[in-house]
């Protein structure tokens, strides 16, 4: 199950309200993000594959088992999805 595009379309970054770009994350950010969530899945193990960056805030929200994480405080930076 993916997120589902009509939500993609209408996301917009909370920092600076301006357009989100769906990416891949790198294994490494992954497997990280992976640990971190994975006390709040009791049942499961969470997937972390993509993230949506903003390129105006240089910052990545990752996306955990289909559920963007639209939090400023959980944002990546840019460089850890391989933005720049």
């Amino acid at each position: 199950m993916a997120v589902d595009p009509e939500l993609l379309a209408i996301l917009v970054c909370p920092k600076t309200k301006g357009p989100l770009e769906l990416v891949d994350l790198p294994e490494a950010t992954r497997k990280t993000l992976v640990e971190k969530y994975r006390e709040k899945f009791r049942d499961e193990e969470p997937v972390v594959t993509q993230g949506l960056y903003s390129k105006q805030a240089d910052l990545v929200y990752p996306i955990v088992s289909d559920i963007p994480v639209m939090l400023i405080d959980e944002a990546l930076p840019g460089a850890e999805a391989g933005k720049r």
